[in-house]
């Protein structure tokens, strides 16, 4: 009787992540570069030392932004082509703040997501699951005066990867804030509250410190469900101190 290659290779990636967690000091909040269990942070980590570049020299290529360019509907992703897309309709709510718990407004968030079916609308996605014709998966909105943003969307599907045999991302939604220049951009992720994929997934499992981890994943909040209409989840991003949100590198893509 042989084993089970789907098995035997997920047991060698945990294996890998708890020994790597029993190795991490206490309070290693930030996502390791060199992960092995992601297998390509290998390939991908920086080798040398961080060069120093003139943010002047981006921010003359960088796009031109205007508070009027942000419309009322771009935060609502289920009315955005001719019908209604499939699956789970979700309210994604919170507050960004800085790190003395102050409001950050007039800030641009954007999403994007999978469908319900965990495929995105990209040409590099070419997973077997359907396109949905009435969901884009992207969004924008801007935050009001107490930092508040607000998504309306459908829930996301997990979606399978190759970093190795039968690997599956939890289901997120990627977030994007601008700061107050291009040269400022954060992009993070944020999770869904009970996914059983979270202890089987190197990317959220390179956060080696539990609280960290903790704190991209939404909580359900029955508040913000309307009857008999959709879920409410609240999310917030904290930008700096010690409770800040935990936000990518330049060169995390997955």
């Amino acid at each position: 009787m042989t084993a089970d290659p789907d098995v035997t290779t997920q047991q060698v990636i945990s294996d890998e992540i708890e020994k790597i967690h029993a190795d991490a000091r206490p309070g290693d909040a930030q996502p390791r570069l060199d992960f092995p269990p992601y297998r390509s942070t290998l390939l991908r980590h920086p080798t040398k030392e961080l060069r120093h570049a003139d943010p002047e020299g981006a921010e003359l290529v960088a796009p031109v932004f205007g508070h009027s360019d942000v419309g009322v509907l771009e935060s609502d992703l289920t009315i955005q082509r001719g019908g209604e897309p499939i699956g789970e309709r979700i309210l994604v709510r919170g507050r960004v703040v800085d790190g003395d718990g102050r409001p950050v407004r007039r800030q641009l968030v954007e999403i994007w997501q999978a469908n319900a079916a965990g495929r995105y609308v990209h040409k590099g996605d070419q997973h077997p699951a359907p396109v949905d014709p009435n969901f884009t998966g992207v969004g924008r909105c801007l935050t009001d005066d107490d930092g508040w943003y607000s998504f309306t969307t459908i829930k996301p599907g997990p979606y399978p990867w190759r970093n190795h045999q039968n690997a599956w991302r939890p289901a997120h939604i990627h977030f994007s804030l601008f700061g107050t220049d291009f040269t400022q951009r954060m992009v993070t992720q944020m999770y869904f509250p009970g996914d059983p994929l979270f202890a089987l997934d190197p990317i959220f499992q390179s956060i080696t410190d539990q609280r960290a981890r903790d704190r991209l994943v939404a909580t359900y909040e029955h508040s913000l469900s309307e009857h008999e209409w959709l879920l409410g989840y609240r999310w917030d991003i904290v930008l700096t101190g010690s409770h800040a949100t935990l936000m990518e590198r330049e060169d995390d893509d997955a």
